[in-house]
């Protein structure tokens, strides 16, 4: 019986155990330093993967959930960033090399469509103004935003930003970046040149993680001090719907004390079909959410090592998280004993659906 296919159990708890991670199986052949960044194909169950290594890897997942490389490319410098073309064609990525890079996968041709004076720090395919052209875009710590026809090296247009690009999203047509000091500012596409609304995070601490919702409407942020915020563009909506919450969090009894540790928010991925979300951290735990009835689905145990990168798949069947350093406590920690390894989780129903509501 395939892995990825097979019927969902029914497990009524909010918290998982062990148990429930003994199936998630483990990329072939992972990358040799932190993930980065982990994207899954819209057209195929292929999955591409950024590193520290330089590399970008796309792996081929079978319907028993086993893997194969398909390909690999390089940038010059720590590779941060990838997107799927919507045909799922092309891989997009940025780098610390301060290159966007465009790989297609069935000729194998790699091309540089764009330059930045920075890092590339996140690069997504949107599609910009009321003809829906198809763009490129990518974020920089160069503080700037700039889009691409992916045909000529000159973006074609530039958005000079208050800050350094940590985190960027786009759903329909929104585009959201985090930037450093907690600046976020939210960009229309239909009107892609201009920045539509600017502000400072609701979250005290540096911005670490960004997702927007399938209907375009609103974002979930994420920040170093393990806190989520459910955000809103339209402001009505943000007073009547939007919240923080904490996560991440750890209660230990230290020499009789209580204390609370705090871990980074790493990563937030939406489900393709409930619109439920995920939020990972450096506390190597990942849980499942519903903002609409602000609760916690499923949270699952920790697994002894930061959760750098997660993602799923097109229809949400197969969740992606990498177990790598994440950097959080400087250079001196990432030593090489530290794993680093992809992990596929099958996706049960009942742990991501929203559950009905009470009469």
């Amino acid at each position: 019986m395939s892995l990825f296919g097979s019927a969902a159990s029914n497990t009524t708890s909010t918290m998982a155990t062990e148990q429930d991670l003994v199936n998630d199986i483990t990329v072939a052949s992972p990358p040799e330093d932190s993930v980065s960044d982990l994207a899954w194909s819209p057209q195929a169950e292929l999955l591409a993967v950024t590193s520290w290594d330089k590399k970008v890897r796309i792996y081929e997942v079978n319907a028993s959930g086993q893997s194969q490389g398909r390909a690999v490319y390089d940038h010059e410098a720590p590779a941060l960033s990838c997107r799927w073309s919507p045909d799922g064609t092309k891989v997009l990525s940025g780098g610390a090399d301060k290159a966007v890079r465009l790989f297609d996968v069935s000729t194998q041709q790699l091309s540089q469509i764009g330059a930045h004076d920075g890092a590339v720090k996140a690069v997504r395919f949107v599609e910009c103004g009321p003809s829906n052209t198809p763009c490129a875009v990518s974020g920089s710590w160069d503080k700037t935003l700039k889009y691409w026809d992916m045909r000529q090296q000159q973006p074609i247009t530039t958005i000079q930003l208050p800050e350094r690009v940590y985190a960027m999203d786009a759903s329909q047509k929104l585009l959201v970046a985090g930037l450093a000091d907690r600046h976020i500012v939210v960009i229309d596409l239909n009107n892609p040149q201009q920045i539509f609304k600017q502000s400072q995070s609701p979250l005290k601490w540096q911005t670490r993680s960004i997702a927007c919702y399938l209907q375009g409407n609103g974002y979930a942020l994420g920040s170093i001090e393990g806190r989520c915020s459910i955000q809103y563009v339209d402001d009505a909506e943000q007073a009547k719907l939007g919240f923080s919450f904490r996560c991440h969090r750890q209660q230990q009894t230290v020499a009789g004390r209580s204390e609370s540790h705090v871990y980074a928010l790493n990563s937030i991925a939406i489900h393709p079909v409930y619109g439920t979300f995920s939020t990972a951290g450096s506390d190597g735990c990942f849980n499942y959410w519903d903002k609409d009835a602000r609760h916690r689905l499923k949270g699952f145990p920790s697994l002894k090592s930061s959760i750098s990168a997660t993602a799923f798949n097109r229809n949400g069947t197969i969740f992606a998280y990498a177990l790598s350093y994440d950097w959080s406590k400087g250079y001196e920690f990432n030593t090489p004993e530290y794993p680093t390894m992809i992990k596929l989780h099958p996706v049960k129903d009942d742990e991501i659906k929203q559950r009905a509501k009470k009469k």
